[in-house]
């Protein structure tokens, strides 16, 4: 059995699909490693494999066109290579046109070591915000997988407001802590209206103020933190139960702005692809996020317990665990295939099994 058909093996012990489908899924996923591009018609030619890559691209194509994917069993798979038990959700969309299509990511991600991993998503056909319906039906999903006790936190940007999906929210027993707008109308306990903003003007730069009192936030009673940035703007966040740390834990809502980065420029080059239809691009989001996750626990791996990466005066990594892990599983493909060795590849095949890959170094 040679180790791209163990890898197969590895996923369609959650995917559940017959022997020609799960080694399909498999080469794509090693082909768009290997290129790092989604420009499917490149990518068909990274392997060499018994078919022209002319072929390969067809069956690319058929793939993506026809075959059925459980997402949950997507999700789970995800999030048993991970263990997750309680989890900090950050929610946020991505979105670019190609040609005329507009092609809008909706993604719910899990907080983790200064990146998010991606866990369910929906793809919006059409153009800008989503709505209340949409955000609720995906964090509804999260809930039927994986069950409303494993959320400590759900993170958002000011994108994602509104006094419908603030009760939603409270009324299922959800924490959050979402940015708000500068010219939300409040109302006092003296029943005066006000802009959020002039609740804070006199915070100097640098400067935090965590609220005591509910106050509220158009017809939803909320707790309200505020900072005072480095241009002057005021970060305003609220949250249904106090929190003194809500503006640092809020600032963890940035790592699904570096996972998007990682599945475009950084990585994957996700929009490179010519897929426009909302089903084949979620489909394709499916093989990124596997590949996504492997690549980054190879490069967790890596750091904590093979050679760790260096850190440079400003106290960040001088490559990112995403990029590291990538650079790495993408060498252990080439090595394989280009000369047969197999050590790289064992290794980053037994991180998926869950087993810790022998400590040895290769040269």
């Amino acid at each position: 059995m040679t180790h791209f058909n163990e890898l197969h093996l590895i996923l369609n012990k959650y995917l559940k699909w017959n022997k020609s489908h799960a080694k399909c899924f498999t080469l794509i996923m090693l082909a768009l490693i290997v290129k790092q591009t989604c420009n499917l018609s490149s990518a068909s030619k990274a392997l060499p494999i018994k078919c022209l890559p002319q072929s390969f691209y067809r069956r690319i194509q058929r793939f993506f066109a026809d075959q059925y994917f459980d997402y949950r069993q997507i999700s789970q798979l995800i999030f048993n290579i991970f263990s997750f038990d309680k989890v900090q959700l950050t929610l946020d969309r991505t979105n670019w046109k190609w040609g005329k299509r507009d092609i809008n990511i909706l993604m719910l991600a899990i907080v983790y070591r200064g990146i998010a991993i991606p866990i369910v998503w929906t793809l919006l056909n059409k153009r800008g915000n989503s709505d209340t319906k949409e955000r609720i039906a995906l964090i509804q999903r999260f809930i039927s997988i994986f069950g409303k006790d494993r959320i400590v936190n759900v993170f958002a940007d000011r994108e994602f407001i509104g006094e419908k999906w603030f009760t939603w929210l409270i009324e299922n027993d959800i924490n959050f802590c979402i940015r708000v707008k500068k010219n939300f109308i409040v109302t006092n306990h003296l029943a005066k209206n006000h802009k959020i903003s002039d609740l804070f003007r006199h915070l100097q730069v640098g400067q935090t103020e965590c609220r005591k009192r509910r106050i509220w936030v158009g017809r939803v009673k909320l707790y309200i933190s505020a900072l005072r940035l480095e241009d002057g703007e005021l970060l305003l966040v609220v949250s249904p139960m106090f929190n003194a740390s809500a503006i640092r834990d809020y600032a963890l809502r940035w790592e699904i702005e570096t996972l998007f980065s990682c599945l475009k420029g950084r990585g994957f080059n996700l929009e490179n692809t010519r897929l426009t239809d909302p089903r084949r691009v979620k489909k394709l989001i499916a093989v990124l996020a596997i590949g996504f996750c492997w690549c980054y626990l190879t490069g967790e791996w890596q750091h904590d317990r093979k050679k760790a990466i260096k850190i440079k005066k400003h106290g960040r990594l001088s490559v990112s665990l995403f990029r590291y892990g990538l650079d790495y599983v993408q060498m252990a493909i080439l090595r394989l295939i280009g000369f047969g060795k197999k050590e790289e590849f064992k290794k980053v095949l037994a991180i998926l099994r869950k087993k810790k890959p022998d400590r040895t170094r290769i040269l």
